[in-house]
């Protein structure tokens, strides 16, 4: 983070950060608490070792970092992740085409487990299938890696598919509240429209609106070449979450501290997240535009049998993959490990 994107950030929370001085002592500074938060989300350190940092108490700098990152939530998530209209979702669409030539595609749906300290008297409800405890961050994520809705705090045993289902987003995508543009055809295609979809994993039940691979067994090279141009647009959700991992360290280790304290601090990373992917000049590498080829594991759907219209979907892209209008030159070499 830059020093001016510090100050903007210290500009937006500076009046909840700012507490009345008294004849006892002198309230710590706006600066300095958001600088501690940072050093905590940024680095990982544990609360004892901040206490020798900046000579605070373990409990005021658990108290300072926990109120810092609630009001990061409160004060920029409208700014840096408002709700998407339907100009927005159509800006989203064009940066997937340009970037990974996937049309029509409004974001990348995944999630990923935050290892936490066992809650007492919680049993198995956090432990996960890969056995550790943890809280899921589910997110859909545009192609400039940046958040675009997301679902918090959800028990690490459950699955994503179910997270997605009893989730507010993937209600209002079923109710169709999410303001999504018409279906409008796929670019230079003369075929039928074709809806706004969610490129996702194997995990997620298929959806007129939520893409997902063809099972491994019985491919031909057609559902091949539309594996491999759905993982072009998947892998954004993939190194969303890398991002956002290796700039906040926090992450990589254990949280320790309560599922409900766990939750504000992933909060804060996520809206900090956007906040420098807009504010600062990404140092990041782009993504290579040629990818090399990529696996796609076995068939899982958690919610039985895909519907009739989800299949008519993904028959329609993959129709379209391997169209004039809609092949890329190098797709085969890709699906057959031939090299350029």
């Amino acid at each position: 983070m830059s020093v001016a994107t510090f100050d903007i950030l210290l500009a937006s929370l500076r009046s909840g950060l700012t507490f009345q001085d008294t004849t006892m002592r002198r309230s710590i500074s706006p600066e300095e608490r958001l600088l501690l938060t940072l050093r905590f989300l940024a680095t990982g350190n544990s609360f004892a070792s901040l206490h020798y940092e900046y000579l605070l108490g373990i409990s005021t700098i658990s108290g300072i970092v926990c109120h810092t990152c609630q009001l990061i939530w409160q004060r920029l998530r409208e700014a840096v992740m408002p709700t998407p209209t339907a100009d927005d979702w159509l800006q989203i669409a064009d940066g997937f085409y340009q970037s990974s030539q996937f049309p029509n595609c409004i974001g990348a749906l995944d999630g990923k487990h935050i290892r936490v300290k066992k809650p007492p008297h919680s049993g198995s409800q956090y432990f996960n299938y890969k056995q550790y405890f943890s809280i899921v961050l589910l997110a859909l994520v545009d192609s400039n890696y940046r958040f675009i809705i997301v679902d918090i705090g959800a028990y690490g045993s459950t699955a994503d598919a179910r997270i997605f289902c009893s989730s507010r987003m993937g209600e209002r995508l079923r109710a169709n509240q999410l303001a999504l543009p018409e279906p409008r055809r796929l670019p230079g295609s003369s075929a039928s429209a074709a809806p706004f979809v969610i490129v996702a994993d194997e995990g997620f039940a298929l959806s007129p609106h939520v893409m997902r691979a063809f099972p491994r067994r019985n491919l031909d090279d057609r559902k091949r070449i539309f594996n491999y141009r759905l993982s072009r647009a998947r892998r954004y959700v993939e190194c969303a979450f890398g991002i956002l991992s290796n700039k906040w360290r926090v992450f990589m280790s254990s949280l320790q501290m309560s599922p409900q304290n766990a939750t504000l601090v992933i909060q804060a990373c996520v809206i900090l997240h956007n906040f420098t992917r807009i504010h600062d000049v990404p140092s990041e590498p782009e993504v290579a535009p040629f990818p090399t080829t990529t696996s796609v594991g076995l068939d899982h759907n958690p919610q039985g049998r895909p519907g009739s219209a989800g299949l008519a979907v993904r028959e329609l892209f993959a129709d379209y993959f391997i169209s004039p209008e809609g092949a890329l030159s190098w797709q085969l070499n890709s699906i057959r490990g031939t090299r350029r």
